[in-house]
């Protein structure tokens, strides 16, 4: 088992723990002296959990649309039913959406109690379950309403992945792509176990130096959604047959397309982005008859833009950092590169 320490001070510090069989550690990582535990999941999603205590199961919708405020009020209604206080424990079992549902929910029901976190998808072992982001949409865009709450403890089975759909699985690869360029070397050629405690390790540094994504930081925390402008507005404009790994890897090719414009890359490093892309089989190119204007008009809505143009994470000499006032044409341009 790889133990990855996550420290954001103030008493928070928790564990991710990385391993085949890691979700029958559950009751090893829940805080000391819980009563109770409402255990928050997805139908479909086939995963036991012991919690060693006194626990009510809470089902929540599958599907993305489950992201959404009206989730989080019958959560949090169940949890009144059943009498979850302070003294008790949030448990997530499942993937992004239910991480981060679950974590909001958690966030928000009594002004705050513990959530674990069992991760039982790709993408959130890697990513979504780690660093205390939770929320959900609307329908102006992805993740706008949401609050950072810091799990208790993380449990990545890497077991469970065995049992993924190859597209989920590959989805979650999206988000691998993306630590690629965040400084994680070689992970491809990495075993598993070690691939997903490496991109754990990679977001636990950043999230230790910029918790919550201070507006001001070019090089903090706000990297983690390198490639995600593109991809969330993907996600929000359009009913186009795309997972969010997958449209990441979209987002992450036209992030270089970008940089390039700019001049912050050359066309090497362009390359370098779509061979990452496509050895992990992800799209690089843009559905077809995407509406331009509704991309563009959803990117600027964007939870990283603070006003005064676009804003757009990218690579470029320093690294991969947030670039604020890109104009209008320079995306365009850029999504004529990534177009189908």
């Amino acid at each position: 088992m790889i133990r990855v320490p996550v420290a954001v001070g103030g008493g928070r510090d928790y564990e991710v723990l990385v391993g085949s069989g890691a979700r029958h550690r559950l009751v090893e990582v829940l805080p000391h002296g819980i009563g109770r535990a409402a255990i928050v999941t997805q139908p479909g999603i086939d995963v036991g959990v012991d919690t060693g205590v006194e626990h009510e199961t809470f089902l929540m919708p599958t599907g993305e649309s489950a992201k959404r405020l009206e989730t989080v009020e019958d959560l949090c209604r169940g949890f009144a039913r059943f009498g979850l206080t302070r003294a008790d424990v949030v448990v997530a079992v499942g993937g992004g959406v239910v991480t981060d549902t679950a974590g909001f929910a958690a966030a928000v029901w009594h002004r705050g109690v513990p959530v674990v976190h069992v991760a039982t998808t790709l993408l959130a072992q890697v990513d979504a379950a780690i660093g205390g982001k939770t929320g959900v949409n609307l329908p102006e865009g992805k993740n706008l309403v949401g609050a950072f709450w810091q799990p208790a403890a993380v449990l990545c089975d890497t077991e469970v992945l065995a049992t993924l759909p190859p597209r989920e699985y590959r989805s979650g690869c999206g988000e691998m792509a993306k630590y690629a360029f965040l400084g994680v070397d070689r992970l491809r050629d990495l075993p598993l176990d070690e691939a997903v405690a490496a991109c754990v390790a990679c977001k636990a540094a950043i999230v230790a130096g910029d918790e919550r994504e201070s507006p001001a930081s070019v090089g903090g925390r706000a990297i983690l959604n390198y490639g995600h402008t593109l991809a969330h507005a993907l996600e929000t404009v359009g009913s186009y047959d795309l997972r969010h790994g997958e449209a990441v890897g979209i987002g992450l090719v036209f992030a270089a397309e970008l940089a390039a414009r700019l001049g912050r890359i050359d066309d090497a490093r362009v390359a370098e982005h779509r061979a990452t892309v496509v050895a992990y089989d992800l799209p690089v190119s843009l559905p077809p008859r995407i509406d331009t204007g509704q991309v563009v008009a959803a990117m600027g809505r964007d939870k990283k833009a603070t006003g005064g143009g676009l804003t757009f994470v990218l690579d470029g000499p320093r690294g991969v950092e947030v670039v604020r006032g890109v104009a209008r044409a320079d995306v365009e341009a850029a999504l004529g590169a990534v177009a189908s």
